[in-house]
């Protein structure tokens, strides 16, 4: 449904701790409904300087939780003549943390041993290797300390500290020095940040009445960051329950930004409103806002958008409200990964066009669920779409749209659904799984073309229309039907549960395909990676 007028009356929201577990570079946050991970990061030791020089304290180890920091090594002081060795870094954690950095060592009157780095990194982290020991009176330099393993690769932004950056805290000052001691307001850190430049904001609730304006451009290859600070356990929260019906919260004008680990919440309009370019927004959810969650609009083109979760968006007439929208005005090489958008009032995606024409959206690995109803679940007056893929008042706009590995599931209407689209669609190993129909595409003002393959239907399906299609090797084709005896589960509940460490989406058994299934190599090949003697039907290759 689109949004014409502003809505007359402000909703009232209170926040709750929903969405996923939350990370930023090896530091578990909080997660939603499904479970708690708290990091348990240790701190080094400071070695006091004694006569004889003192020993370097220990970093605490690494804590236990997905993905956190080793502690950082103990600094130590050297005494006169001592002989002082560097704390030693702390272990890596166990899942995607990144290892302690080793201790440094100040300059001593006697000689100095560099620090031992940490222990090697958990999944995803990396390993810094040991500061050499500066040697004082008849020292030399101390050795360099041996480097740790690195461990597999990560996601999201390095763990180093940009040490210009500027910070922002819940209780900045406007004008402060904005360093970590003297924070600064998201506000006034916004007016003052270059291309290149990155603002922290450290962890907590802002309370914000009115739209932050993200107007700086930042340059190829010097985007400007907006990112949680990595050592902080909690995630900023911006809350705009304060501002009037029809207000947003963010307005993304500028190109080339880079967002992370954000939490957008309770706007009167859109949580998030994209019209600039070449941005990427990653790790970050948009909540209970009187409008869409996040919005690409008034041109915006060729943006990422990865690893997001729009939920509970809703206006006050309980009818409009989508979790992500590629619409209306919208620009055209716009990209969503690893996203999900559930229990919107609307449409989980709305690619509703006016007056944009023959625009490409493309959404990978995406899942709508439930969309078309309440937080509490009860139905709405919305359109209930998983991906609405396009329309147009006219009926005569194309919305070319692309979705790979992506999932439908229990949303009121369509999992996927034409509404009109004049464009060309293609579903590739995807799965649709008890929606009002699953892939609806109708003969009325008939889309130019349509690709469907490699993809499951479990319920009602739908008309696979258009002008010319190209529908092959489904879970309804070739003499196959998709049951639960298929799969290890069908319960769509854990599609909701909390992210990995990294961000990425959660590792579920719903919809893989259980040993034996006829669905197991059953696909064609359509240039994705695949396992067996052919690609399976779904939306998760099998391990052979």
């Amino acid at each position: 449904m689109t949004r014409n007028s502003a809505i007359p009356s402000r909703q009232g929201a209170a926040f709750a701790c929903v969405g996923a577990l939350f990370l930023f570079s090896g530091l578990a946050g909080c997660g939603d409904q499904s479970g708690t991970v708290s990091p348990t990061d240790g701190s080094g030791g400071t070695g006091a300087g004694a006569a004889n020089g003192g020993t370097g304290g220990k970093a605490g180890g690494g804590g236990s939780g997905a993905g956190p920091v080793g502690g950082t090594g103990g600094t130590v002081m050297a005494g006169t003549g001592g002989v002082l060795a560097a704390g030693t870094g702390g272990g890596g954690g166990s899942v995607g943390g990144a290892s302690g950095n080793a201790g440094s060592v100040s300059t001593g009157g006697g000689s100095a041993m560099g620090g031992t780095a940490g222990a090697a990194a958990g999944s995803g982290g990396s390993t810094n290797a040991g500061a050499s020991g500066m040697g004082g009176g008849n020292a030399g330099a101390g050795a360099a300390g041996t480097a740790g393993a690195s461990g597999s690769g990560g996601g999201g932004p390095p763990v180093e500290i940009d040490p210009d950056a500027l910070y922002a805290a819940p209780n900045g000052k406007s004008g402060a020095a904005a360093t970590l001691a003297e924070p600064t307001t998201i506000a006034d850190a916004l007016t003052r940040v270059n291309a290149g430049g990155t603002i922290y904001l450290r962890g907590g609730r802002y309370s914000l009445g009115s739209t932050l304006s993200l107007t700086k451009d930042g340059r190829d290859g010097e985007l400007i960051e907006l990112q949680k600070y990595p050592p902080d356990a909690e995630r900023p929260l911006l809350d705009f329950s304060s501002v009037m019906t029809g207000t947003r919260g963010m307005n993304l004008s500028g190109d080339y930004w880079h967002v992370y680990g954000i939490d957008a919440f309770s706007a009167g309009d859109n949580c998030m409103f994209i019209s600039g370019s070449n941005n990427v927004v990653e790790f970050s959810t948009f909540s209970e806002c009187e409008d869409t969650g996040l919005q690409l609009g008034n041109g915006a083109s060729d943006n990422l958008i990865k690893n997001c979760d729009s939920y509970f968006n809703a206006d006050a007439t309980l009818e409009n409200a989508d979790g992500f929208a590629a619409k209306l005005d919208v620009g055209s090489g716009n990209t969503f990964v690893g996203c999900r958008a559930w229990n919107n009032l609307d449409d989980g995606w709305d690619g509703y066009l006016r007056p944009a024409d023959n625009v490409t959206t493309t959404f990978e690995q995406c899942w709508a669920i439930d969309n078309g109803k309440l937080k509490n679940g009860s139905v709405g007056v919305g359109d209930g779409n998983g991906f609405k893929t396009g329309g147009s008042d006219g009926k005569n706009l194309r919305h070319n749209a692309v979705y790979r590995n992506c999932i439908a599931a229990g949303n009121v209407f369509d999992g996927f659904d034409h509404n009109s689209n004049r464009g060309s669609v293609t579903i590739l190993n995807c799965a649709a799984h008890d929606n009002g129909a699953n892939i609806n595409f109708g003969t009325t003002n008939i889309a130019a073309s349509l690709t469907v393959k490699n993809t499951i239907s479990i319920g009602t399906l739908g008309m696979q229309s258009a002008t010319m299609t190209d529908v092959t090797n489904n879970s309804w084709q070739n003499g196959l039907s998709a049951s639960a005896s298929d799969f290890v589960s069908i319960d769509r509940a854990v599609l909701k549960g909390p992210r990995k460490a990294d961000g990425s989406l959660p590792d579920i058994d719903y919809l893989k395909l259980a040993p034996g299934s006829p669905l197991r190599n059953a696909g064609v090949d359509v240039d994705l990676p695949f396992n067996g003697s052919a690609p399976d039907i779904g939306p998760f290759e099998s391990t052979e």
